[in-house]
């Protein structure tokens, strides 16, 4: 068996340590005579694979104790209507910041329950960087700011926290766990599971308690952070084998990479490499103002766009896979999340350099 180098930008790489650990228990696991999938999910065997789960994603972040860990379903597009659902019930208008595609999504869907308050946008300068702190205005009756960290699409991150008097909701979908966070200075974190967590199917939300009682009167209740609080995220049956095999990723980081903060110094190394690659090249480009570019997606064009079917074709045969840019902006991304090692960003710097040599 051939592992390849896999940029998709999501569902995407697994760590190979983790998908052997869960190949050795598929049909057995630790004894039990049959799959985690096949289990109850009100067993104490499956209770116990939980609850190490939140443990350990709780060391990993040091998520004080004032905050509850939901496990969901729905990605993080269900929790763009959860988080005006549930922040809404005491009035207030929703706040966004509007920085690519992901947030845009976000806004339109918050739209439906009341009208959106735009406190900063990059929409004019093309999405290349972000609002700075002074470009936020909020509505004088914010009942929230959100906004997303990382926009997967566009390859362009947040270098610093909204500081804001209001609580601050973050899409964290597609960095959570790339690297340390103060989980204090936010209100609500929410990831689909895809990217760094595990495989697609489930949710994190991470919520302060004190923001439990804040949900609409009319909101479905299974789209209520508070119900999942209230049962251990078991309100109906979760998604139990993408649970166990979250479960697998955080203790991948906490035992195999020793932690978030080793997790950001191998991810700075990956990208910085890349990027560096792309910058000593006239035939590549990345468009993203160096302080807000990604750590986790580095889109890139071609000088000649008519060789993009090429670039592709090549990189497919030497083993690089998912390098197509999204539909909505075309080129090339690399997709670099935690799974993806530094011999598989080398391989696809090297074939880059080839690729200039032979087509440039």
């Amino acid at each position: 068996m051939t592992r390849l180098h896999n940029f998709c930008a999501g569902p995407a790489a697994m760590p190979t340590a983790v998908l052997e650990r869960a190949r050795a228990e598929m049909l057995d696991y630790q004894g039990q005579g049959l799959s985690v999938m096949e289990m109850s999910h009100r067993s104490p065997t499956f209770e116990a694979i939980a609850a190490k789960a939140e443990r350990d994603l709780r060391d990993l972040l040091s998520i004080p104790d004032n905050y509850r860990v939901l496990f969901m379903q729905g990605g993080a597009t269900l929790q763009f209507a959860c988080v005006p659902l549930n922040l809404l019930g005491q009035g207030g208008t929703p706040n966004y910041l509007d920085t690519g595609i992901w947030s845009s999504k976000a806004i339109k869907e918050a739209d439906h329950l009341a009208a959106s308050h735009i406190a900063a946008s990059s929409r004019e300068s093309g999405y290349v960087q972000v609002p700075r702190q002074g470009d936020i205005a909020l509505s004088a009756d914010a009942a929230y700011l959100h906004y997303c960290h990382n926009e997967t699409i566009g390859g362009l991150a947040y270098d610093y926290v909204p500081e804001v008097d209001v609580p601050l909701v973050c899409d964290m979908s597609s960095s959570i766990l790339s690297a340390p966070l103060d989980v204090s200075r936010y209100g609500v974190i929410y990831a689909g599971a895809q990217k760094n967590i595990g495989p697609a199917g489930i949710t994190v939300v991470i919520v302060r308690e004190d923001l439990l009682e804040r949900a609409q009167p009319s909101a479905p209740s299974l789209l209520g952070w508070k119900v999942y609080a209230d049962n251990d995220s078991m309100i109906n049956t979760p998604p139990t084998y993408a649970w166990y095999l979250a479960g697998l990723v955080f203790e991948w980081l906490k035992n195999d990479i020793g932690g978030v903060a080793e997790m950001e110094a191998i991810n700075r190394r990956k990208s910085e490499a890349l990027y560096a690659a792309i910058d000593a090249s006239d035939f590549y480009a990345n468009p993203i103002a160096p302080a807000n570019r990604s750590l986790m997606n580095v889109p890139f064009t071609l000088a000649d766009a008519a060789l993009n079917g090429d670039f592709l074709a090549d990189a497919e045969a030497e083993g690089l896979l998912n390098l197509k840019g999204h539909r909505s902006v075309g080129g090339m991304r690399a997709s670099l999340y935690n799974a993806v090692s530094e011999a598989d960003v080398q391989a696809l710097i090297n074939f880059m350099a080839d690729f200039e040599r032979r087509r440039g």
